[in-house]
């Protein structure tokens, strides 16, 4: 594993290296405190002595040249060439950002000529890096602290998603929490031809690790999902009032037993009375998924009968046969049921009963118009509703591993809702 793990960063590594050639140096760091020249690239490079041939763009000693400006503290020398495909130099500049650099020179103060000369370059359909133009405003985006959220906003063609995607490559170089092994960045964007547009970006700037996809691949039924052709449904599933319906449709299945209910261990009988019931069911932290809450509702009432316990098993022995118990866990089972969220969202939309149960500011016309013969035929405007559900409910596969001896549940009839309510 190590090594295929090698092999890919080292081959990454190498087609970047021959795609870039020279343009790999995007320019220099002369200063005062230290005259010999600090060449910046695209990647980190040293020679077979191990001395620094190039500083990775990301380095915080590489900040200050995407920094100069002419304030006081402002000192850098941007890139003083253009290169076509062959090597050629096509344009050469030098960029000056103190009075003491005009000496011999015939220019003026500039810090914006290689991004004057890329407005003039030919555009492709590819999106590409602007490592060799960023401006101070933008470099402090691309460099801000990663302990928060950070929100960039602006007009059309103003540089957002470009200034997001040097970003990412930032984020992978500097914070000790993606990178090897660790975690990686997953990038979303609306639809295929934008991914396609921008997925050149992040090569360019010594990344290729990063996964792409659109809003609908995070949800596992948009890779079928099709067109919504009723322009009423589809106004109506886009209403957040319907996400509210999802809430009221897993609520139906976190309601106590309205019997108690004798359990036995090794002859000796316990009663779970309706209070413990209502107990154990308060129990779940709230914003607690509902398959994730049942560990901790059995937790509950495994406690309960134990109090009640008047037998010789140990507390282990004791524990153990509880949450093994065939009783406890099939009346659990029925009361608070693993679901799934197509199973959940499918039953909204083929039982008109519960959905005018979970929704009841829907007309009975709106109601029969989301219903449809086939529950799992899903519209690209099912996607939301899918979402909210699995957020609401949780993993139910993992939620079961979590509960030591516990069965797969069954829903209470095949459609998952009560019998009464299947027409």
């Amino acid at each position: 594993m190590d090594r295929d793990l090698e092999i890919r960063r080292l081959g990454a590594r190498l087609r970047t290296l021959r795609r870039f050639g020279q343009d790999l140096c995007l320019g220099h760091i002369v200063s005062a405190e230290h005259p010999d020249p600090v060449y910046i690239g695209r990647l980190g490079i040293t020679d077979t002595t191990g001395r620094r041939l190039l500083l990775d763009w990301r380095t915080p000693a590489a900040e200050p040249f995407f920094g100069a400006t002419h304030a006081p503290d402002g000192a850098g020398q941007p890139p003083p060439v253009s290169l076509d495909p062959r090597g050629r130099i096509t344009d050469y500049w030098d960029e000056v950002f103190t009075p003491e650099g005009l000496d011999g020179h015939r220019v003026s103060l500039d810090d914006q000529s290689a991004f004057i000369a890329s407005l003039g370059r030919n555009r492709s359909a590819q999106m590409q890096d602007v490592l060799g133009t960023i401006q101070a405003d933008q470099d402090a985006i691309i460099r801000a602290g990663s302990s928060g959220a950070l929100v960039v906003d602006g007009g059309p063609g103003t540089g957002k998603t470009v200034v997001a995607l040097h970003r990412t490559a930032y984020l992978l170089y500097s914070d000790p929490r993606l990178g090897h092994r660790r975690g990686g960045v997953l990038f979303v964007g609306p639809h295929q031809p934008y991914l396609a547009y921008v997925s050149d970006v992040l090569p360019s700037l010594g990344e290729e690790g990063v996964q792409t996809c659109t809003l609908r691949d995070l949800v596992t039924e948009g890779a079928t999902a099709a067109v919504e052709t009723d322009p009423h449904v589809a106004r109506l599933k886009s209403s957040a009032d319907l996400v509210k319906a999802i809430e009221a449709a897993v609520a139906f299945y976190e309601e106590p037993p309205t019997e108690g209910l004798a359990v036995s261990v090794d002859g000796v009988k316990m009663q779970l009375t309706i209070r413990d019931w209502a107990e154990a069911f308060q129990a779940p932290d709230p914003g607690t998924a509902h398959n994730d809450a049942r560990a901790q509702i059995l937790e509950v009432l495994v406690s309960i009968l134990m109090d009640k316990y008047k037998g010789d098993a140990s507390e282990d022995q004791l524990r153990k046969s509880l949450t093994r118990n065939r009783e406890l866990l099939t009346t659990l089972n029925g009361a608070w049921p693993m679901l799934e969220a197509a199973d959940l969202v499918g039953d909204l939309f083929s039982v008109r009963a519960y959905l005018r149960k979970c929704a009841p500011w829907l007309s009975p016309e709106d109601v029969q118009a989301l219903q449809r013969p086939d529950p799992r035929a899903w519209t690209e405007s099912d996607l939301p509703l899918l979402d909210a559900a699995r957020q609401r409910l949780g993993d139910p596969a993992a939620a079961r591993r979590a509960i030591s001896g516990a069965r797969p549940s069954s829903p209470p009839n095949a459609s998952g809702c009560p019998s009464s309510w299947t027409t």
